[in-house]
């Protein structure tokens, strides 16, 4: 697929990565030389230097052959610009562009045919929101997904010493369980994968990723370790566009407190919050988060534009008491460094947008993708079409199924029934197949297995 990137900051830059060594042509565009260079240094793509929002520079790109347009520059009017010339003078087929002003997400006109002809708008600060709350709703959990509308979970835990399955082989989970059907979807040991099967032993301080009906997850990672006490009370370091939409959807339910520098920024939260207690310093002084109780906290959430900042806060609140710390961090580096240190949990925002994106780059009705360990993996949910004669998975059973190593089927729905895949499961036509992908060079393989042969129609 030929892909044209606007934009190499840390989102554009984690997109041209993982989809460059898909054997994807990318093509990035920048205004900036220096940053181009550098992705150019750790990454085979084509680049282009000047403003997005020019035609020339369009033109250079060769936008009028690609397949797919991604607008990701830190400027919401300059993605919006090329995605109308994209359009209309290009003939883009397939036009993606990041938001973050509401203004423009709550207004379809601006949006549709008759405006800038966006075919898809991702607003990074809402799907991080929604990343947050799943963490607080499982205070356990490493990493929280969803398939299939909600029905399917996805969640990632560490296991933990004295958890009823650690040291002891998966095949025991339906033994402790025997109401519940669960998959192990995939086991992280270190930065290994371990595919695992029914022999498999969960160590402690694995990282479990668990797979079944979200009415039962809960009950699937108790297995793993002791399940934590419920929040109630939650910081927030950083009253920006984040930390804002965060309050926003978790104050109604919980005791927040959010803590700004800016006073102009504190007066506006104040007037946009309806119960959220706003306090106005510094978020690593030790003596402000003495005076509010920071050790009293079951969550304490560092969202500033500022890693040093946000790493520097996690430290002090979990030294100071804090239960449980979760960092947004920009730079990759340290989002590596930080992983399973004093911080419990440092999230990425490129990662946790980039699934949002690739479920639209991705071929062979793939529908929605996760991606995984910091962009290791990927766990990817498809819609089967067709018959037996011009699909390669429906009427056939699981073991048919010619899937590369490194893939394995996790569950499958079926309307409204989940259904934990086995060897033996039979694949129906319009089933949503959930598909755990641990070797990412395989993952071309895994789409050509959804796609469709051309005569059916």
């Amino acid at each position: 697929m030929k892909i044209v990137i606007l934009g190499a900051g840390q989102v554009g830059s984690s997109v041209a990565e993982s989809l460059a060594s898909e054997a994807n042509d990318i093509t990035v565009v920048d205004i900036d030389g220096a940053r181009l260079r550098n992705l150019q240094d750790r990454v085979n793509v084509r680049t282009v230097s000047g403003s997005a929002a020019h035609p020339s520079v369009l033109a250079e790109a060769n936008i009028e052959d690609c397949d797919l347009m991604i607008a990701v520059t830190q400027s919401d009017e300059t993605n919006l610009v090329a995605c109308k010339l994209a359009q209309q003078l290009f003939n883009v087929p397939t036009r993606i562009v990041r938001l973050r002003a509401t203004d423009y997400l709550a207004n379809e006109k601006v949006l549709g045919p008759d405006g800038f002809d966006v075919d898809l708008a991702i607003c990074p600060e809402q799907v991080l929101t929604d990343y947050i709350v799943k963490l607080i709703e499982f205070p356990e959990a490493l990493q929280v997904l969803e398939f299939a509308h909600g029905k399917v979970s996805l969640v990632a835990v560490r296991a933990f010493q004295g958890g009823p399955l650690v040291g002891h082989p998966l095949k025991d989970l339906k033994k402790d369980i025997p109401n519940v059907d669960a998959r192990i979807a995939a086991i992280f040991r270190g930065d290994a994968p371990v595919l695992p099967d029914g022999d498999t032993v969960v160590q402690a301080g694995d990282e479990v990723f668990c797979l079944a009906a979200s009415k039962d997850i809960r009950q699937v990672m108790h297995e793993l370790r002791r399940m934590d006490k419920p929040v109630r009370r939650v910081m927030i370091a950083g009253g920006g566009n984040i930390g804002l939409r965060l309050a926003r959807a978790l104050e109604r339910d919980y005791s927040i407190k959010v803590i700004e520098y800016d006073k102009r920024r504190c007066e506006i939260l104040s007037t946009r919050l309806d119960r959220a207690l706003v306090l106005q310093g510094d978020v690593t002084d030790e003596k402000l988060l003495e005076a509010e109780n920071v050790s009293d906290m079951d969550l304490f959430v560092a969202v500033t534009n500022d890693d040093e900042n946000n790493i520097m806060s996690c430290l002090l609140a979990k030294r100071m008491g804090a239960r449980r710390v979760v960092s947004l961090i920009n730079r990759r580096s340290y989002v590596d460094l930080l992983h399973a240190g004093e911080i419990d949990i440092a999230i990425s925002p490129a990662q946790a947008t980039i699934g949002t994106l690739l479920a639209h780059v991705r071929r062979g009705h793939i529908t929605q993708v996760h991606s995984l360990r910091r962009g290791l993996a990927e766990a990817l949910e498809a819609v089967v079409h067709g018959d037996r004669e011009s699909s390669r998975c429906v009427g056939r059973r699981i073991e048919e199924i010619d899937l590369p190593k490194g893939a394995a089927i996790a569950a499958i729905v079926r309307g409204d029934e989940v259904v934990m895949a086995h060897h033996d499961t039979l694949v129906q036509a319009e089933d949503h197949v959930i598909v755990f992908v641990t070797d990412k060079k395989q993952l071309p393989k895994v789409e050509k297995l959804f796609e469709v042969s051309v005569g059916f129609v």
